[in-house]
């Protein structure tokens, strides 16, 4: 009996995966973003933050007081287009059990504490990134995005423009070679 069954009548969850940019989003925000996402429903939409897009501030350029003082130095990424005069506070861990774990729009007290915690990475991210319903799912049918398992080394490499390429080469050998490739190939 053949299977009649239509791939996208089945639900995709997403929720934890890391999205890599495909090489089709050259420009703006999206262009080699490595994207956690933090929540996926797909009645719902998604929403996630970008890993890998430092402003080059800190927290320092945009809040003064004494309360904020042990989170001055603290690097600020763009976390995404919506949003972009928020900041707010994440935290991430690996663990053994459950793989990489998140605690996401975080109080600055809140973030202060966890970075007193063992082993948890505190950032700072202005804006963040949000899809309507549906809307991811079309994406990641037209190949606008390549979903991928964090691995337990994630937190330990440097968040910066490198990590996308580094990640987009670990999917498979055709995904090493559309990192490596110039961004115009007419131009090689």
């Amino acid at each position: 009996m053949a299977d009649n069954s239509n791939q996208s009548d089945f639900p995709i969850q997403l929720q934890g995966q890391l999205l890599l940019a495909g090489p089709s989003l050259r420009e703006g925000t999206f262009r080699h973003s490595v994207i956690l996402l933090a929540q996926h429903q797909v009645d719902l939409g998604a929403f996630g933050l970008i890993l890998n897009h430092p402003t080059g501030k800190t927290v320092g350029d945009f809040l003064h007081g004494e309360e904020f003082a042990s989170l001055q130095q603290l690097q600020v990424h763009h976390g995404g287009p919506v949003a972009p005069d928020q900041l707010t506070f994440s935290s991430f861990w690996w663990s053994k059990k459950y793989g990489l774990r998140w605690a996401i729009r975080l109080s600055a007290d809140a973030a202060v504490a966890q970075a007193r915690r063992p082993g948890r990475i505190v950032r700072a991210y202005i804006g963040y990134s949000g899809w309507t319903a549906g809307q991811l799912e079309n994406e990641l049918r037209h190949s606008s995005w390549v979903a991928t398992d964090p691995q337990p080394g994630l937190l330990g490499k440097e968040h910066d423009g490198n990590l996308w390429f580094e990640l987009l080469r670990q999917v498979s050998p055709l995904h090493r070679i559309l990192a490596e490739a110039p961004d115009d190939p007419s131009l090689n």
